[in-house]
């Protein structure tokens, strides 16, 4: 289901209330319940998907983690159990006409065991502790914590080089946990990083969740980037273009001294080969491109205004 769409699955919109998501839901599983379509394969599925969405839906953390990575992104940051864990089919039941004290055996025909009609024939699965029973009941199955997100802002020449980034986190039981977060040469906005373990604490003694990090590189005040590229521009006079000249400019190694050559146009790009960014998954570095900028005075004096009309007379 990692590439279906809650929302459509309910028949409902992304900014939908809580109160018509479960109004929707409730009356689509009724719809297909398994006993109201006996031997219905279709009905079956159907109802999985349902019941897979309202769990997502209907639980405030699941459902921003969904909108904001999507369904692929929710999906590989969410098992089965992870979906499941917290949802109370128990008051679902409720609706269905089944009392909550033999809830489970009637769904669930007893671990794995001679099932019986209705939920049981596809939410078990066979063998102790495996399938939906445990995501519902909680028995014998120790879950994954959540994994839990946060920006991190990292400056152009960390993006570049890469290194290490020290980070103090909240512990959930108060205080806090210094860590070292390792940034790799060559990383972008919008790229991802990840603390293995440092997400939320598992159930029933399960490990802890990931940490993931959404990486916003600041802008620098000379260069600019595009893919693995930097530009920075550069003003030169008339006469330097027109004669051609040497000038320094800047790089991320340091200054560099480059020829312009007679005749070089206003807004023409000199290209500095492997100047770059280092490509994120190793081999090289992208180029940097000098923008040569004519600089116009915008005064003149007497004596220069005398010497570009003799230019002009003469056709320059």
């Amino acid at each position: 289901m990692a590439n279906k769409d809650y929302y459509k699955i309910l028949g409902v919109n992304k900014d939908t209330s809580e109160s018509n998501i479960k109004k929707a839901y409730r009356k689509l599983a009724m719809q297909f319940h398994p006993d109201r379509n006996p031997g219905d394969k279709k009905a079956e599925e159907r109802f999985k998907e349902i019941n897979e969405a309202y769990a997502v839906l209907s639980d405030n953390d699941k459902r921003k983690q969904y909108d904001m990575f999507g369904a692929e992104g929710f999906h590989q940051r969410y098992s089965q159990e992870d979906i499941f864990r917290g949802f109370d089919i128990g008051d679902i039941m409720k609706d269905f006409g089944f009392g909550t004290n033999d809830v489970f055996s009637h769904i669930f025909g007893g671990r794995g065991k001679q099932k019986t009609s209705g939920f049981g024939d596809f939410f078990s699965r066979e063998g102790p502790g495996s399938g939906y029973e445990d995501m519902f009941t909680g028995r014998g199955v120790s879950n994954k914590g959540a994994d839990l997100t946060s920006d991190l802002h990292i400056t152009f020449n960390e993006a570049a080089f890469g290194g290490e980034k020290r980070l103090s986190l909240r512990k959930e039981g108060g205080g806090t946990e210094e860590v070292t977060i390792k940034i790799p040469p060559g990383i972008s906005t919008g790229k991802k990083l990840r603390l293995s373990g440092k997400g939320a604490s598992g159930a029933r003694g399960g490990p802890r969740g990931d940490l993931y990090f959404n990486v916003i590189v600041q802008k620098h005040p000379i260069f600019t980037r595009e893919g693995d590229d930097i530009y920075v521009d550069k003003e030169i006079k008339f006469a330097e273009a027109a004669l051609g000249t040497s000038i320094d400019v800047p790089t991320l190694e340091g200054t560099k001294r480059i020829k312009i050559k007679p005749g070089t146009q206003s807004h023409s790009k000199i290209r500095l080969k492997g100047y770059g960014i280092p490509h994120l998954k190793g081999g090289g570095k992208g180029d940097q491109y000098v923008r040569i900028i004519l600089k116009v005075p915008k005064k003149l004096n007497n004596k220069q205004k005398r010497l570009l009309t003799k230019l002009a007379e003469e056709g320059i």
